[in-house]
């Protein structure tokens, strides 16, 4: 490795490791951030038995009358259409006319001038462009303007920061923009994935080729990576690796960076007082508004092209591209009536096996049934009753025991544990059984949640041997790691004394497995096929605790009372920064933090979400929060949500969404749950084949699956900006919703920067003057 760059210095106490900015992004709102913050904190504790964020719009605001209005609107359009439909037809048919002479002057008009950028490629000139012209493009005075601007690109730059620390990725059409204002170029090379050139040519097939030897077959220890010898510890929460066991002191220790806790707070005070500025949530919501109806007249201007295009493709339709379902949990990635011909055949199969230890005592499959009075006959999808029904609703306890199945614990921990008296195997094989349907699908691919719970240090251990031994690996599969955030109860039980504790259960494995890969052979081979770590648990549980610089270090965290979800998510992200940093060094694959976030609870969780992690599950709350919205699609942060979320308000905008399934053996009745739920979408919410086949693309590019198979996937070019990373032959996606996208963002982008810039050039031009006026006082 080279030399680090200046800002990669490890961040001892008192060393903010920040990005050197020569623009001056101070506001208003400057020396307040950490009252605003902490009396938001507070008042988010007070109100936390209220459903909604203590700072959406009220209720009677001009804003949400206005709506009201535009739907009104839009009913009374949709009426006028009905009773007229030809009109709209030759509407449509008027502007699928593209008058080519014009066209052409327009093309020259921009060739000539002078202020086009010379990076803005001549683009796709095929489609009808709205634009706006004018001085003021943006119907806010400059100075609100200013004021939002600075305090957005400031929270990018915090995103960037956290981002390039632990070595997950950031949008690069937006680190490109903020480039052009910091005053030297970023180092982003360091950071970014060293992605390897891609042998994958644009005519190659779209099924990545097979390994033929199966990933788990080598296991013995000698042929592993050797031992480093490094030893490591955790202080004050963060794990510290030092080069030799015998000595761990600071002499020894190793330069592997991470975020200084002040540093942290100190962000999140300013993001906490950000999002809840006046002008700029005008300023925001008014932009998302934009976007909408920015997006509303693409559709009507541009829809039957974006269908024209599709039907040009051979071969390629909404069923045969891929698509990942990013937000899975590996213990109801079956649907119900799987589940129940399982448990039936397992009856059958396997009636005198011990399945369960019961006071010492064994019981067999067939006696834990006898037990509950049932036989296999009895059996039926809703006795087992694991839909989520109405009472479920808003109820995260009901919905938790949904997983029992016939309300029985026991027949959770048999059948669905990778922890048992059976060592797992019966999940093991119901999971490959979901494995093998998808396998045969050939275009579904998951990223299943398993759970590391903190309460031992042997989990890690046991759930790669549960992996290893049953052979549950494909190549449709990624692995994601679940923490729940259960100190509390641990705690309570006396399974953990301090936090600390959980935080070495969960990381010291890891980091012993990177050191000397031969101490955990099977888990060395089991986390090459995990991407990342997923926290998850119940947001809208009362928080007690205000995260700050008074709160107890997790050494010192002894208390009753749950650490808050900022806690769990700095504490998760600073390990994992620290064991990203070694893994790199050795070649090895690093993780990325992708938590449930924004699904209730309070809005700074959404605040944790868009610092740290490089993608989020549900994101449910952002509709109540228009700065961090905006802050979402500008940083293009992936969100996986489920049909009942606002998925086509957010698609319209721009955000990076996913569709994905949560708990198919839940809410799913069909063998393909990933199609059922696009199937479900596209009936509700009229979207286009144009629209699956984008949240299909971007459900790839969100996934953690290798660089190689998304080139496979998605095309060779995939990860450049614009329509030149779009191979229709593989996405379907056609290039006009493509560069759509982008030049929404680059408009976005750059009405931002441009105002920072102005304000830039304006003092100068009065310092100048200023200083002139001096001189000529002086002759």
């Amino acid at each position: 490795m080279g030399s680090p760059p200046e800002w990669s210095i490890h961040s001892l106490p008192g060393i903010p490791v920040a990005l050197k900015q020569s623009i001056d992004l101070r506001t208003s709102m400057d020396g307040k951030y950490k009252e605003i913050a902490e009396e938001l904190f507070s008042r988010s504790l007070a109100e936390s038995e209220m459903r909604s964020a203590p700072y959406e719009f009220p209720e009677d605001s001009p804003i949400e009358q206005l709506e009201e209005r535009r739907h009104r609107l839009e009913r009374q359009i949709s009426q006028d259409v009905k009773f007229e439909p030809d009109i709209l037809l030759r509407a449509k048919q008027e502007f699928m006319k593209t008058d080519s002479a014009t066209d052409l002057e327009y093309m020259k008009e921009q060739s000539q001038a002078p202020d086009l950028q010379e990076r803005e490629l001549v683009p796709e000139r095929e489609y009808q462009r709205v634009t706006i012209s004018g001085e003021e493009k943006c119907g806010v005075p400059f100075t609100d303007l200013l004021d939002a601007a600075k305090c957005v690109v400031k929270a990018l730059f915090i995103r960037q920061k956290y981002m390039g620390l632990s070595l997950q990725s950031f949008c690069r059409t937006t680190s490109r923009y903020l480039q052009e204002l910091s005053e030297r170029p970023l180092d982003l090379d360091i950071y970014e994935e060293e992605i390897p050139e891609t042998t994958v040519t644009a005519d190659a097939t779209v099924h990545p080729p097979v390994s033929e030897t199966h990933p788990y077959e080598n296991q013995d220890p000698a042929s592993m990576p050797p031992d480093m010898g490094y030893g490591c510890k955790m202080v004050d929460g963060v794990m510290h690796v030092y080069t030799t066991r015998s000595i761990m002191e600071k002499s020894t220790e190793l330069d592997l960076p991470y975020p200084d806790l002040q540093e942290y707070i100190a962000d999140m005070n300013v993001m906490m007082a950000l999002i809840i500025n006046g002008p700029v949530k005008s300023f925001c919501y008014r932009r998302l508004q934009y976007l909408s109806s920015k997006f509303q007249m693409h559709i009507l201007l541009n829809e039957m092209k974006e269908l024209a295009a599709q039907k040009k493709v051979p071969h390629r339709d909404f069923y045969n591209i891929r698509k990942v379902d990013t937000h899975i949990h590996a213990s109801s990635c079956m649907n119900q009536k799987h589940l129940l011909r399982f448990i039936k055949r397992a009856m059958k199969k396997y009636p005198k096996e011990i399945v369960h230890v019961e006071r010492g005592k064994g019981q067999t499959l067939m006696e834990v049934f006898e037990s509950m009075n049932l036989t296999a006959f009895d059996l039926s999808v809703d006795t087992l009753d694991m839909h989520a029904d109405r009472n479920t609703f808003h109820r995260f306890d009901k919905f938790n025991a949904k997983y029992n199945p016939i309300g029985e614990s026991i027949l959770r921990e048999i059948f669905i544990k990778t922890d048992n008296h059976i060592e797992g195997k019966y999940f093991g094989h119901i999971i490959k059984e979901v494995m093998a349907d998808l396998e045969e699908s050939k275009y579904q691919n998951v990223e299943l949640r398993l759970s590391i719970y903190g309460r031992s240090r042997d989990e890690w251990d046991k759930l790669a041997r549960w992996a290893v031994k049953h052979q549950v690996y494909s190549n449709n599969v990624r692995w994601l790691v679940q923490v729940p955030r259960l100190f509390d109860v641990y705690h309570t039980k006396k399974q953990l004394y301090n936090f600390q504790e959980m935080l070495e259960n969960i990381f010291m494995p890891l980091f012993e497995v990177t050191v000397d890969p031969g101490s955990h052979p099977q888990l060395h081979l089991f986390l090459q096929h995990i991407v990342g770590f997923d926290s998850v648990d119940d947001e809208s549980k009362p928080e007690q605790h205000i995260f700050n610089l008074d709160s107890p270090l997790p050494v010192n965290w002894t208390e009753e009372d749950n650490p808050p979800y900022s806690y769990y998510l700095y504490y998760m992200y600073a390990n994992m920064t620290v064991l990203n940093h070694l893994r790199r060094q050795r070649g090895f694959n690093t993780f990325v933090l992708r938590p449930h976030c924004g699904e209730a609870g309070p809005i700074h969780h959404l605040v944790s979400g868009f610092m740290l992690s490089e993608n989020i599950s549900h994101g449910l709350l952002l509709r109540k929060a228009p700065v961090l919205q905006y802050l979402y699609y500008l940083a293009q942060i992936g969100i996986a949500i489920y049909h009942r979320n606002p998925l086509p308000e957010y698609l319209s905008r721009g955000l990076m969404v996913s569709l994905s399934t949560d708990d198919p053996l839940q809410f799913h009745f069909t063998k393909e749950p990933l199609m059922e739920e696009y199937s479900i979408a596209a009936q509700v919410w009229k979207l286009s084949s144009c629209d699956m086949c984008e949240l299909a693309r971007n459900s790839v590019l969100m996934s953690g699956f290798s660089h190689k198979m998304k080139s496979y996937w998605l095309g060779p070019n995939y990860i450049k900006e614009g329509q030149e990373s779009n191979d229709i032959r593989r996405t379907n996606v056609p290039d006009i919703r493509v560069a759509y996208r982008y030049e929404t963002m680059c408009e976005e982008l750059n009405l931002i920067t441009q105002a920072i810039r102005t304000d830039e050039l304006e003092t100068i031009e009065e310092e100048g003057s200023l200083c002139m006026g001096a001189v000529q006082a002086e002759k």
